[in-house]
């Protein structure tokens, strides 16, 4: 880990991390999960958790921007898989979460009126 590095970078499992998808595992588990103290990054470094971000405008390291445009799109076409018929998620549902994933990659690459 190094701690001369300025950049805000996102953690490697982008489309996994934060404190959404903690949220989701204590309601779902009645156990809250800790934040990691160093993560590994888009980019492959290890960094400390408070120098990442999920958020597009925070994030400064060009390599993990570019990670997580690819990983979005890529969870976006993941969900929309999973509107198969049979599966306990609609279509519509399936769209909604999928265009968010996709908002989110456009921001990433700094497309964000496109």
């Amino acid at each position: 880990m190094s701690e001369t590095d300025p950049h805000i970078h996102v953690e490697q499992k982008v489309a996994q991390a934060g404190a959404a998808v903690r949220n989701v595992i204590a309601s779902t588990l009645g156990r809250a999960t800790d934040a990691p103290s160093v993560v590994t990054t888009g980019c492959g470094r290890q960094v400390a958790y408070v120098m990442t971000s999920p958020r597009p405008d925070s994030v400064t390291c060009l390599a993990c921007r570019e990670h997580a445009h690819r990983e979005h799109l890529r969870c976006a076409d993941q969900i929309e898989r999973l509107s198969l018929p049979g599966m306990n998620i609609t279509s519509d549902q399936a769209a909604k979460v999928a265009e968010w994933h996709r908002d989110l990659a456009r921001r990433f690459s700094g497309q964000e009126g496109t």
